[in-house]
Order: C-alpha cells, then sequence, then structure tokens
C-alpha cells in the first residue's frame, strides 16, 4: 500500500514539471533557433553531398576552385579600402543609397546570389533573425542581388525580410566591389536548365557575386570582410554583431 501512494506521487510530480520541461526545451541551447548558421549550412552541405551524383559534385567543386585560379578574392575590397557609394532600387520600387544611409549609421552589406539558393534563403533568415541586435547597435542592414525586382521582392516576401534587398542588376555594384565572377560553363548549364538563372537575373551572362558581407564605418571604410571562394560558406552574424 505505501509503495502504491509513493508511486502515485511520483506520477503527480512528474505531471506537475512537464510544462516547465516543454519551456525548458524551447528555451534551450540545442533548439533551431539557437543554431549557428555554420551548423545549419553544414548540414545542407552535408545533404547535398550525400545525394548528389558525382558529376554534379565534381561540377560545382571545379567552379569553386575556378574562382580560386582566377584570383576573385584577391581583388575584392577588403579590410580598410573605401566602399563606393551607390544608388539603387530596393524590392518596393524606391531608391536607396550607401551614402544616405551611412548618415543614418554604420551599415552592414550583404551579397546574395538569388532566391534560388537554399543556402543564400537560410542566411538571409539568420541575418533578419538578429537584425533586432543589429539595430540595437545603430547599424542598417542592406542585402545585394542580381536578381531582377519582381524576383527580389519574391524573396524578401517569403523569407520575411524587414531590411533593405537591393537589385544590382548586371552586378554593377558588386563589380565595383570586386567580388563579381563568371561561372564556368558546366555550372552554368546546370542553373539554367535546372532554375532558369537568366530569368532570375533578366541576363544570360552567367555571372554571380561571391557571397560577400561588409561593415562600413560612418566614413565608408570597411571594418569588417568576409569573403569566401565556396557558396555555401557565410558571414555567422554573431560574429558581425561583434564586429559591431
Amino acid at each position: 500500500m505505501k509503495t502504491n501512494i509513493f508511486l502515485q506521487c511520483l506520477f503527480s510530480l512528474a505531471a506537475c514539471s512537464s510544462p516547465k520541461q516543454d519551456k525548458l526545451s524551447e528555451s534551450s541551447p540545442m533548439n533551431e533557433k539557437s543554431q549557428s548558421l555554420k551548423s545549419v549550412l553544414d548540414e545542407k552541405k552535408a545533404n547535398f553531398e550525400a545525394k548528389a551524383d558525382e558529376t554534379k559534385k565534381a561540377v560545382y567543386a571545379d567552379g569553386i576552385q575556378d574562382i580560386i585560379n582566377k584570383h576573385v578574392l584577391d581583388n575584392a575590397l577588403k579590410v580598410g579600402d573605401k566602399a563606393p557609394n551607390f544608388e539603387l532600387t530596393n524590392a518596393t520600387g524606391f531608391s536607396v543609397s550607401l551614402d544616405s544611409k551611412l548618415k543614418e549609421g554604420p551599415v552592414i552589406l550583404m551579397c546574395y546570389r538569388g532566391g534560388w539558393c537554399p543556402y543564400c534563403n537560410l542566411t538571409l533568415q539568420a541575418m533578419q533573425d538578429m537584425l533586432p541586435a543589429f539595430k540595437e547597435k545603430g547599424a542598417t542592414l542592406m542585402a545585394l542581388t542580381p536578381e531582377v525586382p519582381d524576383k527580389s521582392i519574391s524573396t524578401k516576401e517569403k523569407n520575411d525580410l524587414e531590411f533593405e534587398v537591393l537589385s544590382d542588376l548586371d552586378n554593377n555594384v558588386a563589380r565595383a566591389y570586386g567580388v563579381v565572377f563568371e561561372l564556368t560553363e558546366e555550372v552554368k548549364s546546370y542553373y539554367e536548365n535546372g532554375f532558369g538563372l537568366s530569368e532570375y537575373n533578366g541576363n544570360d551572362k552567367g555571372e554571380l557575386p561571391l557571397a560577400a558581407t561588409y561593415f562600413i564605418q560612418l566614413d565608408g571604410t570597411i571594418s569588417y570582410a568576409f569573403l569566401d571562394a565556396d557558396y555555401r560558406n557565410r558571414a555567422e552574424p554573431q560574429e558581425i554583431l561583434e564586429a559591431l
């Protein structure tokens, strides 16, 4: 009898503590929201490596190596360089300039390849999650994409983005920052046949920007730069926040 009463007490305590445990699980550092962007991108990368055929993996690897061989990273703007001013149209059709934003505070400028790129979408979502912290530090976040406005506004809406998404048609601004490269013919063919890159960019040049991220001070000086030949590697939002 005493054993039964003891067991009933244990079950009652477990029932009472269950909601608290659920709340702890929601705020646990292991939940998806608190994952680093790198861990999320690495998971995506591992999934690709597991499922893609060997030919496709080789073509994409050759594309990354081609960027290295052509010294694109060497020619890109880096810490200490002056960021060129630009004026572009945002997703809703209004003109936005770098100089006007710098009058309000420092600027985080990131390039993304397009809404067709899953690594870009994961990065945009991670940057959106960090946006309140960026704003608290007085910084403005802007994203550049070679997509035509109709595509960029779709990307903005799909990801519920609350920062400026600017259409850099023909990669003119990205070119001024030295981060544009030309796809190999093999990668270009995969992109065109897979989702129609030329429709997204409004041309068939097969050019994209590196997934670069810059932090630009009030005087236009670059004080943080993330550059990588591998499109699957991105600036960590927490690292950018620390750079502020």
